[in-house]
């Protein structure tokens, strides 16, 4: 077997990364001064490299790096942005493999789901590169016979903070907005997976986006993140993560006067009633929470099933779990991969064994490989929706199955949490879908279907799921701001106040 140190080496030296992870500033690969921090591979729970964490000399050099190129940048017309947006978009699928294999040994997802999430990325890239040179304002009637137009203008640079389970996909799907719209970006992927956000800049550079339009920060929060956040180039902050630090990050943007946006957690319904088909709604519960080892913001943590299928469909699941290939990020066959890191494949392990000594009963996998960070798909039983467990996001392959007898109960169920990121619905009535559809609080939801999810849609949630809007159109406005023009063309000024001599 190959030392999973020399394929991560190899993967690095393919991307033109250097010997281990180094923040990218104004176009140079630079090492941190910080204190060192270690890269594990969650296969093995062994080290693949360590890194120094960036700092804050390196958050205020990004931050000026970002600010001098973003100037050049949103002078040039949108036609032109888009054509090196639709470069990148090639660049990234030309080097869609080590870029996936990377991803898939330093975050631990399996190398079939690295591949989609790549191509993914490619097509964020062309889909904001299109838009371009399409972002306008409006021309408004007003009463005072004044041309009143308006412009959305770029915000200057931004902030934005990305998350360990997805980390190449939501660097796309942040940074492709933002520069589309003419920002300059500072971008701190998590300390624990910053490579393949660092690859992703550094090829978009080879392909002509301007050095320093986009900065990366390999480092932490606390030091090379509060750093930027308090920078005065900094005009809006970006965070994707946990409610908990969406709220440290939320209260340190308010306290420099800067918006955010914030995408946080969620612990969404998955309902599936009686009269659904219970095969495809059984695969749909089995992605809806397993795919990813449950490491999605939208998973379907919460599966309401009506009373008279409850156990029917409970053990369709529990049987067609057992037959999920759990293994090896790297190798093909493998559909679910470890937990992504120590400190997650504990805070699963506890939310699982609270729920027991709360009196949930466990259905779990019959066996799971005798390494690394693997949790096995786990269904829990004998839970109210008041539970802590039905409360509080697992952030694992954890699901907790709750019978309902009443449409209405149903939707009080759904709702009764903080959270309100997605939801989904199974039935083939479709007037209860509909109603259902209306009724549940979720920024996303789904009808017969689940994790459906794609770049021209609008993204996020409300409550404990943050607020604000990723991709679609929704996104560009994000990352610009309006300006009002008022025009006077009257041959008198409509000015009915002053003297003039």
């Amino acid at each position: 077997m190959t030392n999973r140190i020399d394929i991560f080496d190899a993967q690095m030296s393919a991307l033109d990364l250097g010997s281990h992870p180094q923040s990218l500033i104004n176009g140079e690969l630079v090492n941190g001064s910080g204190d060192p921090i270690s890269l594990v591979d969650p296969f093995t729970e062994l080290p693949l490299t360590t890194y120094n964490d960036a700092g804050a000399e390196l958050a205020t050099a990004a931050c000026h790096a970002a600010q001098e190129a973003q100037v050049d940048w949103a002078a040039l017309s949108g036609m032109a942005r888009g054509q090196v947006m639709q470069d990148i978009a090639r660049a990234v699928l030309a080097k869609a493999e080590p870029l996936a294999m990377l991803e898939a040994l330093v975050a631990g997802k399996p190398i079939r789901d690295c591949r989609v999430e790549v191509a993914k990325v490619a097509e964020m890239f062309a889909y904001y590169g299109g838009w371009a040179d399409k972002v306008h304002g409006e021309v408004i009637p007003v009463p005072s016979g004044h041309l009143n137009y308006t412009k959305r203008e770029p915000l200057g640079v931004v902030f934005q903070i990305t998350p360990w389970n997805a980390p190449i996909f939501t660097g796309g799907w942040q940074i492709a907005p933002a520069i589309a719209t003419g920002n300059g970006v500072v971008i701190k992927p998590s300390e624990l997976t910053p490579v393949t956000t660092v690859a992703l800049v550094r090829l978009a550079e080879q392909v002509g986006l301007p050095k320093g339009l986009v900065n990366v920060l390999c480092g932490l929060g606390p030091t090379a993140g509060q750093t930027a956040i308090e920078h005065p180039a900094i005009r809006k902050v970006i965070f994707v993560g946990s409610p908990e630090t969406g709220r440290v990050v939320a209260t340190a943007a308010a306290k420099a006067l800067k918006p955010s946006v914030l995408e946080l957690g969620g612990k969404s319904a998955n309902i599936i009633f009686d009269d659904a088909n219970l095969k495809h709604a059984c695969l749909g519960a089995q992605a809806a929470i397993f795919s990813g080892a449950g490491q999605s913001c939208v998973a379907g943590s919460r599966l309401l099933v009506h009373r008279s299928i409850h156990a029917e469909l409970v053990e369709m699941l529990t049987a067609g779990m057992n037959e999920i290939r759990l293994g090896d990020p790297l190798d093909e066959a493998t559909e679910v991969g470890p937990i992504s890191n120590a400190r997650q494949f504990a805070h699963v392990s506890e939310m699982v064994a609270r729920a027991v000594s709360d009196g949930a009963n466990v259905l779990s996998r019959e066996s799971t490989p005798d390494k690394g960070y693997f949790v096995p798909p786990t269904v829990l039983k004998n839970v109210t929706n008041t539970d802590h467990v039905a409360q509080t996001e697992i952030f694992g392959p954890v699901v907790a199955a709750i019978p309902f007898d009443t449409e209405d109960e149903a939707i009080a169920l759904a709702n009764g949490t903080e959270f309100s990121l997605a939801g989904a619905v199974w039935t083939t009535d479709v007037g209860r879908a509909h109603r259902i559809a209306d009724h549940v609080r979720a920024g996303t939801f789904w009808i017969n279907s689940y994790k459906a999810i794609h770049v021209s849609s609008p993204f996020g949630g409300s409550l404990n799921s943050g607020f604000g809007r990723s991709s679609g159109t929704d996104a560009l406005m994000e990352y610009t701001s309006t300006k009002s023009v008022w025009l006077d063309s009257a041959a008198t000024p409509r000015i009915a106040f002053g003297y003039v001599s």
